[in-house]
């Protein structure tokens, strides 16, 4: 079994930052990649960034001047900052997790519950 946490969520003025983490644990081989998605009020839910194992991050276009994807040495915690925020970022930011496990070198992947993020005045 593999789990992700979310954290950091809350409410944000406009033009302000927060930081959201997520952490995976439990039978673990290799986890590739891990990233962030969001689903806004009446939307359907949207890449927002991902990282693989070499570091590499793939950030949506609309949000690349604002959000950044990292992730800590291990590879099982992944931090998504987020600037200048704006009321359409309002939304529920859920944790996802690919890899292979470390029990039977299944492939797996998990969700998160959500985070969620409201910015406004």
């Amino acid at each position: 079994q593999v789990h992700v946490v979310e954290s950091g969520g809350g409410l944000v003025q406009p033009g302000g930052s927060l930081r959201l983490s997520c952490a995976a644990s439990g039978s673990i081989f290799r986890i590739n990649p891990m990233g962030w998605y969001r689903q806004g009020p009446g939307k359907e839910r949207e890449l927002v960034a991902i990282i693989d194992r070499g570091g590499s991050t793939n950030v949506a276009d609309s949000l690349k001047d604002r959000f950044t994807i990292s992730r800590n040495n291990a590879g099982n915690v992944v931090y998504l900052q987020m600037n200048n925020l704006k009321p359409e970022d309002t939304a529920v930011y859920y944790c996802n997790a690919k890899g292979v496990l470390s029990t039977n070198y299944r492939s797996f992947e998990v969700w998160g519950q959500g985070t969620l993020v409201t910015v406004s005045s």
